[in-house]
């Protein structure tokens, strides 16, 4: 993969590193390619919708003001996600994180009404055990510690492989297949329980 191959950073500018500049100059092109990766990540980790756009938004603005700054030593959704868990942990650490987090616990979900909603594919009896054993899943990876949390989601669902996790979150490959592993067993652990 391309995108994965590491540059030899001399002073000189490569093809590659070239090309992931021009890509960075324009904003637009960069937003619809990556935008919904960043949101999905954010939106995963921090479970609120307008503070994910927030992030998103700031991940975008941050790497744009610093894209002179950018080494070319990882991919361009490498690095954006890098600045994405960066501003995730900002937000966890926030004392307005905490307020939208108490408030979202109280608010109406939006997933609440879609059982309401007739799906033409499988039969709600199917369905509701497919949305039960989901719901499942993720309450246990919603009790996994941060790190392990980020680890399994760009995994799994960013489909990102172990070394760009590790240079996303500024982690060892080894710390990361541990951190994985853990999670894994956990949430294993926890759907055994839950039958």
């Amino acid at each position: 993969m391309e995108a994965l191959e590491q540059l030899n950073y001399t002073g000189e500018l490569s093809p590659l590193r070239d090309r992931m500049i021009a890509e960075l100059e324009d904003v637009n092109t960069l937003c619809v390619t990556y935008r919904s990766r960043i949101y999905r990540y954010a939106l995963l980790s921090l479970k609120d919708p307008d503070l994910a756009e927030t992030v998103t938004q700031d991940c975008f603005l941050k790497a744009f003001k610093a894209r002179n700054e950018f080494r070319g030593d990882c991919s361009i959704a490498t690095w954006l996600t890098r600045i994405a868990t960066n501003l995730i942990r900002d937000c966890t650490r926030s004392r307005k994180f905490q307020f939208w987090k108490t408030a979202s616990s109280t608010a109406l979900e939006a997933g609440d009404i879609a059982d309401r909603l007739r799906s033409p594919g499988i039969s709600p009896e199917a369905s509701l055990v497919v949305r039960e054993k989901l719901v499942k899943v993720w309450d246990a990876v919603d009790a996994l510690p941060d790190k392990q949390r980020s680890v399994f989601v760009l995994r799994f669902v960013e489909e990102m492989e172990l070394p760009e996790i590790a240079i996303a979150m500024g982690l060892h490959v080894g710390t990361i297949k541990s951190h994985l592993h853990r999670g894994l067993a956990a949430v294993r652990k926890a759907m055994e329980k839950k039958r």
